[in-house]
């Protein structure tokens, strides 16, 4: 398993349930900057919000896609579900014509190849929109439309994140 990425996948947890209270740094078209302190060190991730969820039958619970930095690492890119995903599954993303893939574990999805989050990440710089499919630990086949709008002025702001 990815060890910096589960512990990206924690961190974020643990600031989204304990007392680190994240806050906004800026919004840059559909993303947007947060912060929190945890042990006096400033984290800072992109998040965003799918702008279609289907089936729209089906309660999806909330949905993100989260961009995290690790010191001395690149970005990893996550997708957290509102669900809990079926074990051993694959995520697949879509952006333009590439595809990539994500294992996953409870709720949460990562590239397969941390040597691919480069290229993820790329991706996205020069996207207009990504795609994001899973399965539920019930079955249900979801897709999701992210926005990619702001992107990479967020990146490059989460950069200088301090």
């Amino acid at each position: 398993m990815k060890r910096t990425a589960l512990l990206l996948s924690l961190t974020l947890v643990g600031a989204f349930s304990a007392n680190a209270q994240p806050t906004m740094v800026k919004q840059f078209e559909d993303w947007g900057v947060y912060s929190y302190s945890k042990g006096g060190q400033t984290v800072c991730y992109l998040l965003t919000v799918p702008t279609t969820k289907e089936p729209a039958s089906v309660d999806h619970g909330s949905n993100f896609f989260v961009i995290g930095r690790t010191p001395g690492a690149g970005y990893e890119p996550q997708a957290i579900m509102g669900y809990d995903l079926k074990p051993g599954s694959r995520v697949k993303i879509a952006i333009g014509d590439k595809t990539f893939t994500m294992f996953t574990k409870g709720k949460s999805a990562w590239v397969l190849e941390e040597s691919g989050e480069p290229e993820v990440i790329g991706a996205m710089r020069s996207g207009s929109d990504m795609t994001v499919e899973a399965i539920s630990q019930r079955g249900t086949a979801t897709t999701y439309t992210y926005s990619l709008n702001g992107v990479s002025a967020a990146l490059k702001r989460m950069a200088s994140c301090n």
